[in-house]
């Protein structure tokens, strides 16, 4: 059976939402963080040698890395759905944009919470400054199509919304100047998934969809 371990509020909801997507027959296992660390409790840390959410657990096997269980999920469960296929137009962007979210776009947000904690200066600045492009990339790329890989939804949607929504519990960040980006967040919100997964990961944190 697989068992999603879900940290809250963390990228470990992706998993949640993924399995709905595409009809996974799953347990959810729920952890809170320690209330004076806010990280993960130790019972979540044994689950993994790096200790960190997301994991899930498959009979015996398990497994950690938001994108290689996205993978291993979409592969061995999904029928290879919510990807593009090297034959498609698509292919090249699916790749960018799902790697994308935690190679660059979760590493800048992590730079801005550090420079956040310790000061400002004039590398600071150069920090955020990589932030404040991933978020104009996004903008600019949904001007011109609706998800991120083309004209329809796919795993790399699922990889970006952490960032643009939760992840800023974690680094705050006004996006009231993101038009295309909050009607984007609006469409995700719409889907049936989306919501059910929400409701079970997170039942007592709204979205950050604005």
């Amino acid at each position: 059976m697989l068992t999603v371990h879900h940290l809250g509020i963390s990228q470990s909801d992706r998993i949640v939402w993924l399995c709905e997507e595409l009809g996974i027959p799953y347990q959810l296992r729920r952890y809170d963080r320690d209330p004076v660390t806010r990280l993960a409790p130790e019972e979540y840390r044994a689950l993994h040698p790096f200790g960190t959410a997301p994991v899930i657990t498959d009979g015996d096997f398990v497994l950690g890395e938001s994108a290689a269980i996205v993978e291993y999920l979409i592969a061995t469960h999904g029928g290879d759905a919510l990807i593009r296929r090297a034959s498609e137009p698509d292919f090249a962007d699916y790749l960018f944009w799902f790697n994308f979210a935690n190679s660059s776009m979760m590493p800048a947000l992590m730079m801005s919470m550090v420079v956040g904690l310790l000061g400002g200066g004039d590398r600071a600045k150069a920090l955020l400054a990589r932030g404040d492009r991933a978020y104009a990339m996004i903008e600019d790329r949904l001007a011109k199509v609706p998800y991120l890989a083309g004209d329809a939804f796919s795993a790399a949607d699922i990889m970006i919304h952490f960032p643009l929504t939760t992840g800023r519990v974690f680094a705050p960040r006004d996006i009231s100047g993101y038009p295309n980006i909050l009607a984007y967040l609006q469409r995700i919100a719409a889907r049936p998934a989306y919501a059910a997964a929400m409701a079970k990961a997170e039942p007592d944190f709204a979205p950050m969809l604005t």
